[in-house]
């Protein structure tokens, strides 16, 4: 009995330590997998959006080795920004059978915040592509397309769909053969109540009606009496409402046939002659035509931008401050510059200047620079710059990042290329997330001045207007006055985190950044 139960006790141990060596060697395999499909070294110049360990790419990729069909890989649509909860498959730019590289563009995606392109996760070949171009609202871990590793193994999946979609609803059963109708049995037919008594006319002999019902009755040859009942609206007494009254209707309606033997019926109630006007003059319907609008479908874009900022409106308590400022010498400061840039190929522009006094400004008034996360107020210690670009597909607010430790030539090729590739809609998440204070400049189209929707969560934006010419009094000039040009800004802030007071310096500082231009870049 003892040798029997430690012989037991043996196999147990055996067939423990084989089920751990088991687990081992998988999570091995799983590791050496992630591995090799996260930590890559990309060729230089191929941007690794998709293939960077992050929890996106590693759940877009399902590698099937067992099954009837060759080894592939699933690629599901993957999360492309943190709030990403569907996407629209703009375009594909690979065919099925094309040959796929690593960090090839493989489609392009536009998700809640802009259209972005959808690297190649795999070595292979593009065997079926499951969703097509134009798909709107693709939620994520939807199977997007299917990569075999060879070649020759692309026709097997020629009719291939996605079991998860679910199978088709099954159809209705046929409907069963009607019965054999039973023999037609006479049947007494029942008798119309009888024609209802004229209503009497109001005391007076006068019938209260409007133009419109008095119209409409002589129109149909409709004498107008009666009492609107006690369940109409409040209207003097023997007035009458439009009721639906067909625009077709015949003048008079025919008499009802009796039967033969009519049974008694109580008398029904008065009913009120009531009458409405027809759908179109005349009875006949509107002529067709062109439609006189057109609808556009709302990208997924557009829909994040109507609701941020509507929740802004909503939810942040704005409030305006404007300035004007005499921006001459800063003009004069930009010319010099730009005379000195000439060969590099550098041209600052007026927006440059007031990106780098917005950060000036934000350093030296801390309190603007924050954000309302309502258990507590950050305040940041960079100045990262959100500046608003206008695309075909919305605006969008690349950001300048650490614009308070960047020069003024370093602020305007930053600029000028996050606004290209927001034009391209090549800008990566990293690139428009995030930011603690924005700039809209909206001069160059002759706009005076405006007053711009805070961006969340940051608590400032700055509307930017455009210079206009005006008289100062100058004593120092023979005249006793000078032409100067001023440029008008409106500041909008969070109420929350930023009192008048505090909303009031900050203009101020940036005022004298732009008003004495030298001082603020030494």
């Amino acid at each position: 009995m003892f040798r029997t139960a430690i012989l037991r006790t043996e196999v147990a141990k055996e067939v423990v330590r084989k089920a751990i060596r088991a687990q081992n060697l998988r999570n091995i395999g799983v590791q050496a997998l992630r591995q090799r499909h996260c930590n890559r070294t990309l060729p230089n110049g191929v941007t690794n959006q998709i293939l960077q360990p992050c929890k996106y790419a590693e759940d877009s990729l399902v590698r099937y080795y067992s099954s009837n069909l060759p080894n592939h890989i699933r690629v599901t649509l993957p999360a492309l920004s943190p709030t990403m909860e569907l996407g629209t498959i703009i375009s594909w730019e690979k065919k099925e059978g094309d040959k796929l590289n690593e960090g090839d563009l493989l489609a392009e995606i536009e998700t809640d915040k802009a259209t972005m392109g959808f690297e190649t996760p795999e070595e292979g070949y593009l065997a079926k592509i499951i969703i097509p171009a134009g798909t709107k609202d693709v939620p994520i871990g939807k199977l997007v397309c299917i990569i075999v590793e060879n070649e020759a193994d692309i026709a097997a999946f020629k009719d291939f769909k996605d079991e998860a979609a679910g199978a088709a609803p099954a159809q209705a059963p046929a409907a069963p053969s009607p019965a054999p109708p039973a023999p037609a049995v006479a049947a007494t037919p029942s008798p119309p109540a009888p024609l209802a008594a004229p209503p009497s006319t109001p005391s007076g002999g006068r019938v209260y009606a409007s133009p419109m019902a008095r119209r409409l009755a002589e129109q149909r040859n409709i004498r107008l009496q009666g009492k609107v009942s006690a369940a109409a609206p409040a209207v003097p007494e023997g007035a009458f409402i439009p009721p639906p009254v067909p625009a077709a209707a015949p003048a008079f309606a025919a008499p009802p046939v009796h039967a033969a033997h009519p049974a008694p019926a109580p008398a029904a109630a008065p009913v009120p002659h009531i009458l409405v006007p027809p759908a179109a003059p005349g009875g006949h319907a509107a002529p067709s035509g062109p439609s006189p609008y057109v609808d556009i479908p709302v990208s997924n874009v557009r829909r994040t931008i109507a609701k941020r900022l509507l929740e802004s409106k909503q939810l942040i308590p704005h409030y305006y401050l404007t300035a004007e400022i005499n921006v001459d010498k800063l003009l004069k400061v930009r010319s010099g510059f730009n005379k000195k840039l000439e060969k590099s190929g550098v041209k600052l522009s007026v927006n440059d200047f007031v990106i780098k006094a917005v950060a000036a400004a934000s350093q030296k008034v801390p309190e603007a620079n924050a954000s309302w996360l309502d258990s507590v107020i950050r305040q940041y210690k960079n100045v990262d710059v959100s500046v608003a670009v206008s695309t075909d597909r919305g605006l969008i607010t690349p950001i300048v990042f650490e614009a308070n430790n960047k020069g003024l030539v370093q602020i305007s090729l930053a600029v000028k290329e996050l606004a290209a590739k927001a034009r391209q809609n090549k800008l990566q998440p990293q690139e428009f997330q995030g930011g603690s204070i924005s700039v809209s400049n909206l001069g160059m189209f002759g706009v005076d001045y405006f007053s711009a929707i805070i961006n969340p969560p940051q608590s400032c934006i700055l509307a930017i207007g455009t210079t206009n010419k005006r008289l100062v009094v100058d004593e120092s000039v023979e005249k006793g006055f000078r032409e100067a040009q001023f440029l008008t800004v409106t500041l909008s802030c969070d109420h929350r985190v930023v009192d008048g007071a505090v909303g009031a310096r900050w203009l101020q500082a940036f005022r004298e950044c732009l008003e004495d231009p030298v001082a603020m870049i030494i």
